[in-house]
């Protein structure tokens, strides 16, 4: 029987297990029930009718369950596109792969294969993974060695192959397994001279692609790509598209990820260019110190950085002109690693006026180069510290053997120290004022000021009460 529980409300009638259906409708039973409902608040709102039920017709039930259950002609349909599409897939990799006594139809069958499965695989990425296990990728690889004097055939198979790599990486496997890295390389140093354009650049994508690849950098790197990628960077008669430059830069990117490929890269005039770089464009120039911030990582890159004519120079000015927070922090980080691993180059960054610039990125940069410049700053701190101590060390210490020094000897000395003392406080004040005085031209010049703006008393006050605690080492 239905409750009324706490009081409350409730719009429901609960039945016994035992209780059927037919009793439910028949007699007092029937009645106690309805009363008991409304008691308790129930939902029934219409009275019980004597008018008999209506039937239902045999097949309603059938046909309601029908149309509940999906269409069967819509999964038809896309079971059909489904198998139509597969057959395509089928014979392109037929035309790849099949025999012919003719070389000119076997000509003509490859490079419309070639083109089929670059046309396929474009956007579609179950097509790169259905292509790839009906076998068209060792097909591809060998139309590489074909002679076409046009090299069209080439090119359609380097971009095919290129289609087949992209966001899969069982693909990027077999097509390095299938050796396809080496017939590039052998496309580039072909006898007759350099290859074409279209032929590189297609050569230089491809090398992108697979080198994302962790287990293929190693293949890649040893094979002789990296020179051909630096070769590729220079090109000074720009032969070859900035796009291909864009690709070149990135595929040595993901080369010097790996430590062995770096000290091939130090084989080659890379880092000397790419410090000549640095400023041309912002991308570019972020990329370049991608590939310096792998490099700094080896002793011997961090060498070859260092014996780069004006190579610190060209790094704090990177510091002075950008306001890209990927390029001050890879760029803060590069200086952070050789002032803790290359004791010697602190001196050569002070010179080079690196302490206005980190003090700038202290205040203006992004919460990682912060960090980086102050860790910098802390480094040169110590650095000019023990120079300041082993300077001052060396007038006060006492001889090894005879006399100690009178009184009028110490004051003397006491004297000569006082006279140190205040010279290099006096150059501390004059190089914390010249700091941030450059710092105030700075942010007068990003925030678009006139050159003839006068600083405020504010900021005077604070460059004129300085002492060497401001001091940025």
């Amino acid at each position: 029987m239905a409750k009324c529980e706490s009081g409350k409300v409730v719009g429901s009638v609960e039945l016994d297990r035992n209780f059927t259906l037919w009793s439910a409708f028949s007699g007092a039973s029937f009645r106690r029930k309805i009363i008991s409902a409304i008691r308790c608040g129930g939902g029934i709102t219409q009275k019980p009718t004597n008018k008999p039920e209506k039937k239902r017709q045999p097949g309603s039930n059938k046909l309601s369950e029908l149309l509940k259950q999906p269409d069967c002609r819509e999964n038809e349909e896309e079971v059909r596109k489904k198998e139509e599409a597969l057959e395509v897939l089928k014979r392109v990799a037929k035309k790849l792969q099949q025999e012919s006594n003719s070389e000119e139809e076997l000509k003509i069958n490859v490079l419309e294969g070639a083109r089929e499965v670059r046309r396929l695989t474009k956007e579609h990425s179950e097509a790169r993974t259905t292509l790839a296990l009906l076998g068209v990728i060792p097909p591809l690889v060998a139309a590489l060695d074909a002679e076409d004097p046009t090299s069209q055939t080439q090119i359609a198979a380097l971009y095919a192959l290129l289609n087949l790599a992209i966001a899969n990486d069982a693909n990027k496997a077999a097509i390095v397994k299938a050796g396809a890295v080496h017939k590039m390389l052998k496309l580039v140093n072909s006898s007759n001279g350099s290859p074409k354009q279209s032929v590189a650049e297609a050569i230089v994508a491809n090398f992108l692609g697979l080198s994302a690849l962790d287990s293929n950098k190693p293949i890649i790197g040893s094979s002789g790509a990296i020179p051909f990628l630096v070769e590729t960077l220079k090109d000074f008669n720009e032969e070859i598209s900035s796009q291909a430059k864009q690709d070149s830069l990135r595929a040595l990117y993901n080369l010097s990820i790996l430590p062995p490929n770096v000290f091939l890269m130090l084989e080659t005039d890379l880092i000397p260019l790419l410090l000549s770089k640095l400023g041309d464009v912002d991308d570019a120039s972020e990329r370049i110190l991608s590939i310096l911030s792998n490099v700094v990582s080896v002793g011997e890159g961090r060498k070859a950085i260092r014996i780069v004519p004006d190579a610190f120079p060209i790094l704090i000015d990177v510091l002075n002109w950008t306001d890209s927070p990927g390029c001050q922090e890879k760029v803060s980080y590069i200086l952070m690693v050789i002032v803790h691993k290359s004791y010697g180059d602190r001196q050569a960054m002070i010179e080079a006026g690196i302490a206005s610039s980190l003090l700038e990125l202290t205040l203006l940069g992004s919460t990682l180069a912060q960090k980086r410049a102050s860790r910098i700053l802390e480094c040169l701190r110590v650095e000019k510290g023990k120079q300041v101590s082993g300077g001052l060390g060396s007038g006060l210490s006492a001889p090894l053997c005879g006399p100690s020094p009178t009184t009028h000897q110490s004051e003397e000395l006491w004297e000569g120290e006082n006279d140190m003392l205040s010279e290099e406080r006096k150059a501390v004040e004059q190089l914390v004022q010249q700091s941030l005085h450059n710092n105030m031209k700075r942010m007068m010049k990003r925030a678009n000021l006139p050159q003839d703006f006068v600083a405020s008393h504010h900021f005077k006050s604070l460059t004129s009460s300085s002492t060497s605690k401001s001091l940025p080492f």
